[in-house]
């Protein structure tokens, strides 16, 4: 999942369109909020400094990966088919999250 931290000035959607095109070389539209939540809650290792993490649906319209710095790959994968995770990222938990967003079609946010 792409990801990234919010740069000074840019709105979350911005930068959500920003990493999204970096990491995985797509153009998005974003749909909405499926979650805010407070990274020591759910991510390990914990920190020294708090993060929270805001999970966005976003619709592809367009582009195609391009190798870059930070991706070594790209695919679309199926809830039983995940490969190995890097967990202090985002779990099964999070991205069984994001699954169960795309199927509703009256989702609220979730926030801690």
């Amino acid at each position: 999942m792409p990801g990234g931290w919010v740069d000074v000035n840019v709105s979350v959607e911005e930068n959500t369109i920003k990493e999204v095109k970096e990491e995985a070389g797509l153009d998005i539209r974003v749909k909405r909020i499926i979650a805010v939540q407070d990274r020591e809650k759910h991510n390990l290792p914990i920190y020294a400094y708090k993060v929270c993490k805001i999970f966005m649906q976003c619709e592809v319209i367009g582009g195609e990966f391009v190798s870059n710095i930070e991706t070594t790959g790209f695919d679309y994968f199926s809830i039983d088919e995940l490969p190995c995770l890097a967990e202090e990222k985002n779990n099964r938990e999070q991205i069984e999250m994001c699954f169960k967003a795309m199927q509703s079609e009256t989702w609220e946010a979730l926030y801690d």
